[in-house]
């Protein structure tokens, strides 16, 4: 299964910076078409780690190609859930996906593999190895509101996640009334860009003028971690 590779950076921003640039970007760049009239939508998805929590202590670690699972919704419907595999190699990153019924979603979720080994899907195929052989399990929900602007020339992608919010110990994604507790103690908004292969020059001053620290973000692990301080 080819996985085409992209570059990612992700940052940490105030939220007044993040005002500003959505300001700037929705006259240069595309709002993404899942939007709602705010231009936002609602992301929550269900990660996976094996019995040696193998995907947290990679990152944690700096290690440099490793593989993160989830499950996806978004605004907390189930209309559409996919099943994904995010792959990080060195500085580059890439990621597969496969739309799944929400049977099937709640069949993996509550470990039951059986069913995944006829599925034709590459990548179901790997999450049912990974399920037989390494016992990857649910571990964390993981959610946040998004405002995405895209831009045909080399793919590009800018994303501002707000809102960041772990769901504790529980693991029913499709509950709308499942709690969580916001994670990063402060208004710091997440910013991320992705492209394929070179950044668009027109949009680099528009980034470069708002103060940005760079990071090796995972809202995964922030999420497992603050679970861990409880």
């Amino acid at each position: 299964m080819k996985e085409p590779l992209r570059h990612e950076q992700k940052y940490h921003i105030s939220q007044g910076s993040a005002v500003y640039l959505s300001n700037i970007l929705k006259n240069v760049m595309h709002i993404d078409e899942n939007a709602d009239e705010r231009g936002e939508y609602h992301i929550r998805s269900l990660y996976f780690d094996d019995c040696f929590n193998t995907a947290m202590a990679d990152k944690i670690d700096g290690v440099m190609h490793r593989d993160k699972y989830r499950i996806r919704i978004y605004n907390l419907s189930d209309r559409v859930i996919v099943l994904e595999r995010k792959r990080k190699k060195g500085d580059y990153i890439s990621k597969v996906s496969a739309p799944i019924s929400r049977e099937l979603a709640e069949q993996i979720i509550a470990g039951d593999a059986h069913g995944l080994e006829r599925q034709e899907h590459p990548l179901l195929q790997d999450v049912y190895r990974q399920m037989t052989t390494r016992q990857l399990r649910p571990t964390v929900v993981v959610d946040y509101v998004r405002e995405a602007f895209v831009h045909p020339a080399e793919n590009t992608r800018v994303t501002l996640d707000k809102q960041l919010r772990t769901g504790l110990f529980g693991k029913d994604m499709f509950d709308p009334a499942l709690p969580t507790l916001p994670c990063l103690h402060d208004e710091t908004v997440i910013l991320e860009v992705k492209y394929d292969r070179r950044f668009p020059e027109y949009i680099v001053p528009i980034l470069s003028s708002i103060p940005a620290q760079r990071s090796a973000i995972s809202k995964y692990t922030y999420c497992r971690r603050y679970e861990f301080n409880l």
